[in-house]
């Protein structure tokens, strides 16, 4: 019995190998573009297939690809490749774009309108295998307000003149009341939802008994409480500048607009050395008074150790303070009184300034550079 089963089994494997021995294709390799519909996944040894382009696709031949399944289970070689038809991008849209002037086959634009228009047309258009877009690019129409109702009371003042029923978007308006009252909002526009802004109510309004500002005073106001729109006016007490308006406004809301603030001068910090102030180069003991207005700028000397050069850096007065460069050394009283001729400001200028370092507060000046 046991010879016979050998037998068998050596049959099989024979007809095993018989069977899988003879070779077949796969189904083609394509790239993008190519036509698969036709195409199937298993191929007898000889069989020829023509390869061709999808619709939307042009090859890059004009002769027949047909390509043939070998006996080494490989196909032929073949040369086409398929690239998409393309679509004119209209010429208005170029820009948004990015200067292109054309999309390949199923490429989508897609459409919006800024606010306050309004899209007449298809919001998205696909480039079609013949060359067409499937919908033009679509107009976006300004939107249209009905003219504004002026408050009870008051008027409208409009920023331009309008004519007809409506005004556009983005037009806007100043809502006035007959004095003393004031209007709950003071402005209005044509908006996006093409509706106008609501009428405001007119109503009384009052202001505080202003009050001085810290280094400074009024300049004339009789000390009462103000209507709505009426000002007051202040100014800086000797060497304060004023940062801010001058003038404040009683407001619709019953307070009144931001007060100035008058900034302080400074004292320059420094005992002994030389300074660039006020287009002039000073000793410190030469600026008297010793004060710099808020906003001046004030340039101390440095000494370039590698070059053996001076150099300026400036620093501003800001409220009362002015920095002191770090590369600033003030020089001993013997340096300063017999050695002057080698101080940093005295010597020669750097052709450049060095770059300022990370934690210094002041920045290179330009000075003239002759002592």
């Amino acid at each position: 019995m046991a010879p016979t089963l050998a037998l068998l089994l050596l049959c099989q494997v024979a007809l095993y190998t018989t069977v899988t021995s003879k070779k077949v294709c796969g189904q083609p390799p394509v790239t993008d573009g190519i036509d698969e519909s036709t195409l199937k996944r298993v191929y007898e040894v000889g069989e020829e297939v023509t390869l061709t382009c999808e619709r939307g696709y042009l090859p890059s031949t004009a002769a027949s690809q047909r390509i043939t399944c070998t006996a080494t289970g490989e196909w032929t070689r073949s040369n086409l490749a398929c690239s998409p038809k393309m679509c004119p991008i209209p010429r208005p849209l170029q820009p948004l774009a990015k200067g292109r002037t054309e999309a390949p086959f199923k490429s989508v634009l897609n459409f919006t309108c800024d606010d306050g228009y309004v899209m007449q047309g298809a919001n998205e258009s696909t480039c079609l295998h013949d060359g067409r877009w499937s919908n033009p690019p679509p107009l976006c129409k300004a939107v249209n307000c009905p003219l504004p109702k002026p408050p009870r009371d008051g008027r409208i003042v409009h920023d331009k003149p309008v004519s007809g029923s409506t005004t556009m978007y983005g037009q806007g308006w100043t809502y006035e009341c007959n004095p003393p009252k004031a209007p709950s909002h003071e402005r209005g526009s044509c908006m996006a939802d093409g509706s106008a802004t609501e009428p405001p109510v007119c109503r009384d309004v009052s202001c505080s008994i202003p009050t001085n500002i810290p280094n400074g005073f009024i300049t004339f106001a009789v000390m009462r409480q103000h209507g709505y729109k009426e000002k007051v006016k202040y100014a800086c007490n000797e060497h304060y500048i004023l940062d801010g308006e001058a003038e404040i406004q009683c407001r619709n809301t019953g307070n009144w607009s931001s007060k100035p603030v008058c900034r302080a001068p400074c004292t320059v910090g420094i005992k002994r050395g030389r300074i660039f102030y006020n287009a002039r180069k000073l000793w410190i003991a030469d600026l008297k008074p010793n004060r710099v207005l808020h906003g001046e700028h004030v340039a101390f000397y440095c000494l370039n150790r590698a070059e053996r050069c001076g150099y300026p850096v400036a620093s501003t007065c800001n409220d009362g303070t002015l920095p002191i460069p770090e590369c600033f050394e003030e020089p001993g009283k013997v340096e300063y009184t017999l050695r002057a001729k080698n101080l940093p400001s005295e010597i020669t200028m750097c052709a450049a300034s060095p770059p300022a370092g990370p934690t210094s507060p002041a920045s290179p000046a330009s000075p003239p550079r002759s002592a």
